[in-house]
């Protein structure tokens, strides 16, 4: 793992941008903990800047003239992987690109500054994610050219019915698009119905839905009010917005709210899962994957205290151990995990077999 000492942590700006090398490099410079050793135009200056300052994160913008910073991006995790935040504008095309990279290794990824609110923002958020960057571990391109097809991955697994009323509610942060599509990938059409709270940017979360829509053999949108919580959807709460469950006769619909930020987030992983624990009880599924910080460790509580199984990623799987660790130290963890056994442990818990009787590695807490 990536560790930080307690020097200022060095960040190098790239950006073709000069306004937004300005912008980027006074925030940073506002921060006790960071020092910003250098800026650069393009991705050809920027890797003798790397070479010579040794940074321990970048940010990297994706539109720039003489290498694109997706190209580059991928030259930089294959031979020097700093730990990356993609710094891109809010159209669709480069947003669809920001995920890529994310899952090209990028630990984050936020949104260029359009005017004086969205440079507020900006501040508001830069400094945490430079610091989650700096603890993280890079993560090296995945080809799902090379995995079998979604629906046939672990239909094997799956002995007996599944319970019709199980809802899977799903919580990451930093990391986190690259491992809820890992486990979305591997999940069979009729799974249960899910909910996800994942930090992301407004202004990503919708292309984040659509992304994994037009991969997975599962129904993936981005929430709206009233959505209904069906076997096979997948619902994710947008950017900006709290994400709850309701009943809806005898099912469950979502309700978005722009309550308060919980932990300094909105969506809000402890919201959601608090909402599940209220509404679902012993028929909630937590999950609690990679993530900087303690969001989702209360709410994941909240559901075992309700009689609902909880899983979180381990720290190997993980490309931040921040909120699984949280939610380990509060006892709030039936089972942890690596990223590659959550899809099973998911199909063998709603089982109608009952939970954690079948032999795949996994850790299970003491209760």
């Amino acid at each position: 793992m990536r560790v930080v000492s307690t020097r200022k942590i060095k960040v190098l700006v790239v950006d073709d941008s000069a306004m937004v090398r300005r912008i980027l490099s006074e925030a940073i410079a506002g921060e006790e903990d960071m020092e910003l050793v250098g800026t650069a135009p393009d991705p050809y200056v920027a890797r003798e800047k790397i070479l010579a300052l040794r940074p321990d994160v970048i940010t990297l913008d994706i539109e720039m003239p003489r290498m694109d910073g997706l190209t580059f991006l991928k030259e930089l995790i294959a031979h020097y992987p700093v730990p990356t935040i993609i710094i891109s504008s809010q159209g669709q095309a480069s947003c669809a690109t920001a995920l890529e990279a994310l899952r090209c290794g990028a630990v984050d990824v936020m949104a260029k500054p359009a005017g004086p609110y969205s440079v507020g923002d900006l501040r508001l958020h830069l400094a945490a994610k430079i610091r989650s960057a700096a603890i993280s571990k890079p993560r090296a391109i995945h080809d799902r050219r090379t995995l079998p097809a979604p629906q046939e991955r672990l239909r094997d697994a799956r002995a007996s019915a599944l319970h019709p009323e199980v809802v899977i509610a799903m919580g990451a942060s930093t990391g986190g698009t690259v491992a809820i599509q890992e486990i979305l990938l591997q999940l069979p059409a009729d799974i249960p119905g899910i909910v996800i709270t994942q930090h992301i940017p407004a202004a990503f979360s919708s292309a984040f839905a659509k992304r994994l829509d037009s991969l997975c053999g599962l129904s993936v949108k981005e929430a709206m009010t009233g959505d209904i919580v069906r076997p096979g959807c997948v619902l994710i709460a947008p950017g900006d917005q709290h994400l709850v469950l309701r009943r809806a006769g005898a099912g469950y619909a979502v309700e978005l709210q722009q309550g308060p930020r919980v932990c300094y987030q909105r969506p809000s992983v402890d919201v959601m899962f608090a909402s599940v624990a209220q509404i679902a009880g012993p028929l909630g599924v937590g999950v609690l994957l990679t993530g900087m910080g303690a969001d989702g460790a209360r709410g994941l509580l909240a559901l075992k205290r309700a009689g609902a199984e909880t899983v979180a990623q381990d720290e190997a799987s993980c490309v931040v151990y921040g909120m699984p660790r949280e939610a380990v130290l509060l006892g709030a963890v039936g089972t942890v995990a690596s990223l590659a056994d959550i899809p099973k442990i998911l199909l063998d818990v709603i089982s109608e077999r009952g939970p954690f009787d079948r032999g795949f590695a996994r850790t299970r807490m003491d209760h």
